[in-house]
């Protein structure tokens, strides 16, 4: 027997079973509106005013915060895009009959959640940068993960596994 394969075909039974139970829930339908816009938080175009939210505090350099963001980010990319190339997890759309997710996501695979993994890297960034009072981000982080599921585009583990990446990467540049 196949181990590996056993243990992946129970994470994705896992996952699509977990989806469908929430996409039948009467509270998602609800929840979309605001999904679509905690989705769009984490798109990426509000990342680069990061740097300067950081050098307008003047409690670190902020070229010092920027050359870390940058490492972060391209470590977290390269490993997001081979990653997703790799896995080549097709979302759900694709993969459940007579299903359609709310909005159109910008690539063909699921796994891992680029949203995720980026939210959760600057948070991350920001925790580790100016200490635990802004864990409370990770709330934020979190809700963008919950609005790919909501959306449709992406499965459970899709985020989970994003955000565990981006915590982790943001965790070892701040090592480099």
């Amino acid at each position: 027997m196949n181990y590996r394969s056993g243990l992946l075909d129970n994470i994705h039974h896992w996952d699509v079973l977990t989806f469908r139970r929430f996409m039948a829930s009467s509270m998602r339908t609800s929840l979309v509106e605001m999904a679509k816009t905690l989705s769009r938080s984490g798109n990426g175009h509000l990342y680069p005013l990061v740097p300067l939210v950081v050098a307008a505090t003047g409690l670190v350099p902020p070229l010092e915060f920027l050359r870390l963001a940058f490492i972060a980010y391209a470590i977290e990319r390269s490993i997001y895009f081979i990653a997703k190339n790799a896995f080549k997890r097709r979302r759900p759309a694709n993969i459940l009959p007579n299903y359609r997710s709310e909005i159109i996501a910008s690539d063909e695979f699921s796994f891992p959640s680029g949203h995720s993994s980026a939210a959760f890297l600057m948070v991350t960034l920001l925790v580790l940068t100016f200490g635990p009072a802004l864990m409370v981000l990770y709330l934020w982080s979190a809700m963008v993960a919950a609005s790919r599921v909501i959306l449709g585009v992406h499965f459970p583990t899709d985020t989970m596994v994003g955000g565990l990446l981006g915590s982790a990467i943001a965790y070892l540049a701040c090592l480099i």
